[in-house]
């Protein structure tokens, strides 16, 4: 009786693509999920040391968990910033290799691994932050779990309450200098630490008129993003939804980065 369902994953997503009458209809949307490192700013921390970081992220097999959650429809972009975005830099593709990230920790000093402390994440995107622990795992990068309400996530991760690891997403709409401002630069809501050179590139990007040098100072930024491997992008999201027998026109990706169905004057039912 059901025409639309939204967020569909794993094995449900499978069950749909063999029910018959049923279609499974993925949308990536401008929505990017990543790993940041809270406490990469506290000299103290493990995650102080970009190797710690590095390794973090070759440990995650991305490729993986894109087929088991998204059965392979989500973009592995390699960056925070939407691949859609006005000013976006394609950083080189996210590598697995969990013999390189063990000697990466080896050489940080923590060759059997280290308790990383706890993971924060959306509960509406646990399965996702499982399986991402479980690829940290195995490199010896032991984490905690932590899924939480969305609204108290959200409000814990802009209030600089975390610490450890946080499994970020944003779907908001803009370009990349929007998007910076809320996730790398001083004074973002979501932003815990920065870099001077960083933040000087931002207010120069700012005040620049000229389309071309602006667009080569934003992605100066998200090359040096990449360099330091201030985040681990982990995917930019398909959203998996399923359509019935009824539907003529669902209106999934009629709008461009947009998860639902809209314009919602143009679904139109089956006569």
């Amino acid at each position: 009786e059901v025409d639309i369902a939204y967020s569909i994953r794993g094995e449900l997503a499978e069950e749909l693509q063999k029910t018959p009458g049923l279609t499974l209809k993925p949308a990536v949307i401008q929505a990017p999920f990543w790993l940041y490192f809270a406490d990469q700013w506290d000299p103290k921390s493990p995650w102080h040391d970009r190797r710690v970081r590095e390794a973090a992220s070759l440990g995650i097999d991305r490729p993986s968990i894109n087929q088991a959650l998204t059965l392979g429809h989500s973009r592995l972009s390699g960056s925070i910033i939407p691949t859609s975005f006005e000013y976006f830099w394609q950083p080189p593709a996210p590598v697995y290799d969990r013999a390189r990230a063990k000697q990466l920790l080896a050489a940080a000093g923590y060759p059997s691994g280290f308790d990383a402390g706890e993971y924060f994440c959306d509960g509406s995107y646990a399965n996702l932050a499982e399986e991402v622990g479980n690829w940290l795992q195995q490199v010896g990068i032991r984490v905690k779990l932590r899924p939480l309400e969305r609204a108290a996530f959200f409000s814990g991760y802009s209030e600089k309450k975390f610490k450890n690891l946080i499994q970020g997403a944003s779907g908001a709409f803009g370009n990349a200098a929007t998007r910076m401002e809320a996730f790398v630069v001083t004074g973002g809501t979501y932003v815990y630490g920065t870099y001077p050179d960083l933040d000087g590139l931002y207010r120069e990007q700012a005040s620049e008129l000229d389309q071309k040098k602006r667009e080569t100072i934003l992605q100066r930024m998200q090359q040096l993003l990449q360099d330091r491997a201030v985040y681990a992008p982990i995917w930019e999201l398909a959203f998996l939804n399923g359509v019935g027998p009824r539907v003529q026109e669902a209106a999934l990706g009629l709008i461009p980065g947009h998860a639902y169905s809209a314009p919602y004057e143009d679904v139109a039912i089956k006569k």
